[in-house]
């Protein structure tokens, strides 16, 4: 059976679940206020245990939204848009305490928003109605074996 597979929507899948792992990690070191943060930097939001739990959350649902993008659901994509988009609020708010790094997870952020919606339609299910092109490709693939 034809089942067409965007490349760009799993890429923006992984680069999600690569943020989402990333902002564990960090909101762990930063609950534990590890000795990898600068301890006098100024956070917009409280302090760096406080910094830490935002962080937490936020890549616990970068990795389920990467989860369901992988799905390929409309609720898949609208999770992963808004989940990118709170990473991408997330990088500005920690300018002041690391600015390049910041900058690095806003454009990370920007890409992931940008190739799931203007990918995120090839990415379907098998569960979606067929259109001409595919039922030609599906009959071609058939015809050949």
């Amino acid at each position: 059976m034809f089942e067409e597979r965007s490349g760009w929507v799993t890429f923006a899948g992984i680069l999600l679940m690569l943020s989402g792992v990333l902002n564990v990690i960090y909101g762990i070191a930063g609950i534990s206020k590890s000795h990898f943060f600068n301890q006098n930097a100024e956070y917009i939001v409280s302090n760096l245990k406080t910094w830490g739990w935002v962080a937490l959350i936020l890549g616990l649902i970068q990795v389920l939204a990467a989860a369901s993008l992988w799905q390929g659901g409309t609720f898949g994509r609208v999770v992963g848009i808004f989940a990118a988009c709170l990473g991408a609020i997330d990088a500005l708010l920690s300018l002041p305490a690391y600015p390049f790094w910041s900058l690095a997870m806003f454009a990370l952020a920007i890409v992931i928003i940008h190739q799931i919606a203007a990918h995120g339609t090839e990415g379907r299910g098998p569960d979606v109605p067929m259109t001409n092109e595919a039922a030609a490709m599906q009959g071609m693939a058939e015809y050949r074996q």
